[in-house]
């Protein structure tokens, strides 16, 4: 396998334990529980890129806030092992489900971005086109990556490669 696209994937997977237990999980969590340092990391963020969806999340985002929570995160470091040793074919089955899931989920939430009316939120949101592409910015990674992971696991034939079992 192409180890720089292996090396991609592991600096992927272990960015987001982080980026995943101390930020985006803030919303799902109870007021008080998460030190102010890190509520006011998420809160400039959502000012700077005018991201209302991290503050005051819809039911919908939530959802998936919780299946990034319960689905994703447990598998970031499994994901970040697989590809730090490099030539894991076990990985291509949950891979193929992770990166399916993930880039089905950014399409709903790059759609909000792109033509939701934000003009009745609570927190700022994008208003211009300028705005709404650069938090589309923020968010495009998290598909094109997984998008990568997704044709990489089926197209790549060192992936694609079936071992043979003996007949007893």
């Amino acid at each position: 396998a192409p180890r720089w696209r292996e090396r991609l994937f592991a600096l992927y997977f272990l960015s987001h334990i982080p980026i995943t237990a101390l930020i985006d999980l803030q919303p799902l969590l109870p007021a008080g529980i998460v030190p102010r340092a890190l509520t006011d990391l998420l809160q400039q963020y959502a000012t700077a890129f005018r991201d209302p969806m991290m503050l005051q999340p819809p039911e919908w985002f939530k959802a998936f806030i919780y299946c990034e929570a319960f689905l994703q995160l447990p598998f970031f470091p499994v994901a970040a092992y697989a590809f730090l040793k490099g030539g894991c074919r076990w990985i291509r089955t949950p891979a193929i489900i992770y990166s399916t899931h993930v880039a089905t989920t950014l399409f709903a939430i790059l759609a909000h971005i792109l033509f939701h009316d934000f003009s009745r939120s609570e927190h700022a949101g994008p208003q211009t086109l300028r705005q709404r592409l650069v938090l589309l910015s923020i968010y495009l990674p998290y598909l094109l990556i997984p998008l990568l992971l997704l044709f990489t696991m089926l197209c790549n034939p060192h992936y694609k490669h079936v071992e043979k079992r003996k007949r007893k």
